[in-house]
């Protein structure tokens, strides 16, 4: 088995593909209203949105990573992206950056490198 995609809410699809194409995915459908598909821009993971008809509720966690995730980071700021926790090494080994999607939906970019597969307390 593999993960296809990750598909999650928006309430304005025009503006949250703005958002995701800003932050360097490439929009591969577009089925206006309702849908929209990206690319990652490594790898072959997709990430989609879907219009959602009620408020969107925040629970979903999405992780891009980046290898260069510092230049990344500056990068994005420099095109007015928000981030709500700049690059910080964290207890478990990786680097995160945290920033919110048009729609509160909440977006973490990180470098795991060796750590993101087989940390030190990985179970065999």
């Amino acid at each position: 088995m593999n993960l296809n995609q990750v598909t999650v809410p928006c309430t304005n699809l025009t503006r949250s593909i703005a958002f995701y194409k800003n932050l360097g995915l490439k929009l591969i459908v577009e089925a206006q209203p309702r849908y929209a598909r990206f690319l990652c821009p490594e790898g072959d993971a997709t990430f989609s949105l879907h219009l959602s008809d009620a408020p969107i509720q925040a629970g979903v966690v999405v992780y891009f990573e980046c290898e260069n995730l510092d230049e990344r980071v500056s990068e994005l700021q420099a095109k007015g992206i928000v981030f709500t926790l700049e690059p910080v090494d964290q207890a478990w080994l990786w680097r995160e950056a945290h920033l919110p999607d048009p729609d509160g939906n909440q977006l973490i970019l990180f470098y795991a490198g060796k750590n993101r597969k087989d940390p030190p307390w990985r179970l065999d």
